[in-house]
């Protein structure tokens, strides 16, 4: 009660003038605070935290006599209760003086996973001058993964994909919140890489910091060192200012290092050094600089690989690499496309302000079949061409581009049942019924192209009755 008295009165002890009654009306009042359901905590401008109630005990797993008078760096490292969205953090977004509420990524002190809603406000001046915030905060956990169960049927940080495996990598995301591990997202071109990259940003306990991307193979090597580490004055020719680089500008945020693989062997020994200890030295600069970054990095080359041939260091590979996650190409993930497609349309309807509602299914089996070797920025071009093209509110085949209509890049052609002793084709009586499909796949050990056969149906119609059935699930 020490510090609440010393804000409220500037002084550890109340005036005989304020007498016993102030002294009172001090304990009622915390007794009034902790019959609020919501937690509240109260610090300083020195961080020191003077005022706790129970229901923030229950929401941090931490006893107020442990908490008070300590910074709250120390009850809730590394950045407080609040993060990266603290008023005080260096870089963060300065709740109080910004947008005062948000939600947080936290773990408790018994190692719980949490989601908190936090409304920051700025508490008035006390007598002698000493200014406070205060944190109310809700524990929203439950309701938290309730829209996480909705949502991850649809999309997740501007992904859609109702497939197993695009489900895997949302969970995957999910589970990234309340670490700060380097992550290393693998996958082919247009795979999405730095949508993944940025959805673990937004989710983490570092959203309210800088997100900062930098491409590793679109520069050269004396450019690449300059644009991550900065440069000062003089450092070369046309170094006429100091410049931050983009280590020192994601301070207090994530860093996103894209087609890391590219990397010169000779900086991925500069690179791993500041990994290691987050120091570096700006170009031409003598004073090192110190950073609080999370590392994500993304390639599309199989890294394992060149490490086994000498091309990528083995020890700059785990220390990026100690959360993989795997983007896997469109051509695996049909049942997204429908989502995926609606996605670009809606874009489309926005930007050039044509009401394309729908694609013919004539023009949707033709996108089934392609094997997008570009992936999804293949389907994003491909759509924009067709909306170029098409005069009415529904994309047909002939809008699409000629390699799409030509068959090019399709999936491989069916086997035809003669040639092949284990395929029978099921003579369809009306719909297709849920048992039909799980025995047709069944038997053609999980092929979906066989089990279309086996069905008598085309590989969309397939697609579309699995993509209908998981979304009802």
């Amino acid at each position: 009660m020490d510090l609440f008295a010393q804000w409220l009165f500037g002084t550890d002890e109340p005036s005989e003038l304020q007498g016993a009654a102030s002294v009172r009306s001090l304990t009622v009042l915390e007794k009034i605070l902790d019959f609020i359901e919501e937690g509240i905590i109260v610090h300083d401008d020195q961080r020191r935290i003077f005022l706790m109630n129970l229901a923030a005990e229950k929401i941090t797993g931490w006893n107020r006599e442990q908490a008070l008078g300590r910074d709250c760096r120390e009850v809730f490292p590394p950045d407080g209760i609040c993060g990266a969205k603290c008023r005080f953090h260096p870089n963060g977004a300065r709740g109080a003086d910004g947008d005062p509420e948000h939600e947080i990524a936290f773990v408790s002190r018994t190692g719980e996973p949490k989601k908190i809603h936090m409304a920051i406000h700025k508490l008035p001046n006390g007598l002698q001058g000493v200014s406070g915030v205060l944190a109310v905060m809700k524990d929203v956990t439950e309701v938290s993964q309730l829209r996480w169960q909705v949502r991850e049927k649809y999309s997740f940080g501007g992904m859609v994909g109702r497939s197993g495996a695009m489900r895997e990598v949302f969970e995957t995301i999910r589970q990234l919140t309340t670490s700060d591990y380097p992550v290393m997202i693998t996958g082919e071109s247009g795979t999405g890489k730095e949508l993944v990259a940025r959805a673990i940003h937004t989710e983490s306990r570092r959203a309210g910091g800088p997100f900062v991307p930098i491409n590793c193979g679109a520069l050269p090597l004396n450019i690449l060192e300059s644009e991550l580490f900065g440069h000062v004055r003089g450092a070369f020719t046309g170094a006429i200012r100091d410049k931050k680089g983009r280590f020192e500008m994601a301070d207090g945020g994530t860093l996103f290092l894209d087609e890391v693989g590219e990397l010169d062997p000779v900086f991925q020994v500069k690179l791993l050094r500041v990994l290691q200890e987050m120091r570096f030295e700006p170009v031409g600069g003598e004073q090192e600089v110190s950073v609080d970054v999370r590392i994500i990095s993304a390639t599309n080359r199989d890294l394992k690989s060149m490490v086994n041939k000498g091309e990528f260091r083995q020890d700059l590979f785990y220390r990026l690499c100690v959360v993989p996650v795997s983007l896997p190409p469109l051509r695996d993930r049909a049942a997204d496309l429908p989502l995926l497609a609606e996605q670009v349309l809606e874009s489309v309807r926005k930007e050039s302000g044509k009401q394309i509602r729908s694609i013919s299914n004539e023009a949707m089996d033709l996108l089934l079949i392609h094997n997008w070797p570009g992936n999804v920025r293949e389907l994003i071009n491909a759509l924009q061409f067709a909306s170029v093209r098409c005069e009415g509110e529904t994309i047909e085949a002939r809008h699409l581009p000629p390699e799409l209509r030509s068959g090019s890049n399709s999936v491989p052609p069916l086997v035809s049942a003669g040639k092949d002793p284990h395929i029978w084709v099921r003579s369809r009586r009306g719909k297709l019924t849920e048992h039909d499909v799980a025995q047709a796949l069944k038997e053609s050990g999980g092929n979906k192209v066989k089990a279309a056969k086996l069905l008598g149906v085309g590989r969309a119609t397939l697609y579309r009755f699995l993509a209908a059935a998981s979304e009802e699930k």
